[in-house]
């Protein structure tokens, strides 16, 4: 009998302590930092992701590393001067508004880091660690180290309260799309890169950079896939919402895992009919809407997905 031999995914970026202001004067602190929510989404659904990312020798990084390894989630992390915080305020509907404390450096003697991406079958990056100085240099270099036949995937995830300079923000942005097979982006992310753009226009320009398949998220109003082939649209999944930190973070780890076996073919919306696509955008917005029925990054693990089968 043949072994069946799991995807190697390794996924980079910040890793952090979410400060989630509820109104009435209720605060919370809890782990999360985009890369990271996908990372324990990964480990949730059975994957054992491995994170790169960086992190205090303090109560807030134990409290991380504790997060995520309870999720089989093995975490590599570069040491930093605090562990990164964002300050999250709720407005009535739950949606969230950052403002960040973070410190993204992995450090000049990277070699471990670049040894265990050259041996994953997917990578994904996103978010502030791929675009905030030094470390996005870093993580760029990264990417370059990943085996020819990996799958590279990419959440923009744009945190405007931390750029400086968008048009570099811009750019960063665009080689990394060309550089990846799938991209995954909230339609908020595409008008912000993108101002008086339709966000699906912008997909599918960035479909024809590389990417064998770009989606664009839209909260309630679901998903649109965007391939070679033709498009796949799904509907948002009815809830009532808690809170919407990690949501996309959770679609977006979902969407790795879908994809994961496929990643071999290197292009993965090739080898993946477009009923099985919707079948897959469809479970990916039923992991998100789970996480936004309740409070803070806290994605399903896979029996709760209903009628979830690998």
């Amino acid at each position: 009998m043949t072994e069946v031999v799991e995807p190697r995914i390794v996924v980079i970026g910040e890793a952090l302590v979410d400060v989630v202001h509820r109104g009435r004067g209720v605060v919370d602190e809890a782990p999360g930092g985009s890369p990271a929510n996908v990372a324990l989404t990964l480990g949730r659904l059975g994957r054992r992701p491995a994170l790169v990312t960086s992190l205090g020798d303090d109560d807030r990084g134990a409290l991380v590393r504790r997060w995520l390894e309870e999720s089989d989630v093995a975490v590599s992390a570069a040491p930093s001067p605090r562990t990164s915080t964002a300050v999250a305020r709720l407005d009535a509907a739950g949606a969230a508004q950052y403002e960040f404390d973070i410190h993204w450096d992995l450090g000049h003697d990277r070699t471990g880091f670049a040894d265990l991406v050259a041996s994953a079958d997917v990578v994904h990056v996103g978010s502030v660690g791929a675009v905030l100085a030094p470390g996005a240099d870093q993580v760029r270099a990264l990417v370059g180290a990943a085996d020819a036949g990996a799958m590279i995937t990419y959440d923009p995830n744009i945190r405007p309260a931390l750029v400086d300079d968008p048009d570099a923000l811009r750019e960063r942005v665009a080689e990394l799309v060309g550089l990846a097979d799938v991209v995954k982006a909230s339609d908020e992310d595409l008008r912000w890169l993108h101002p008086g753009r339709d966000p699906l226009d912008v997909a599918r320009e960035w479909r024809r950079r590389g990417p064998a398949l770009v989606v664009v998220t839209s909260g309630a109003g679901g998903a649109h896939a965007v391939t070679a082939t033709g498009d796949v649209v799904v509907p948002g999944v009815p809830v009532t919402v808690v809170d919407t930190v990690g949501a996309g973070d959770t679609f977006m780890g979902a969407l790795i895992d879908g994809l994961a076996n496929h990643a071999a073919a290197r292009h993965p919306a090739a080898v993946v009919p477009h009923d099985d696509l919707e079948t897959l955008l469809r479970r990916c917005a039923q992991a998100a809407a789970i996480t936004v029925s309740r409070p803070g990054a806290d994605p399903p693990r896979r029996e709760e997905l209903a009628g979830d089968a690998r």
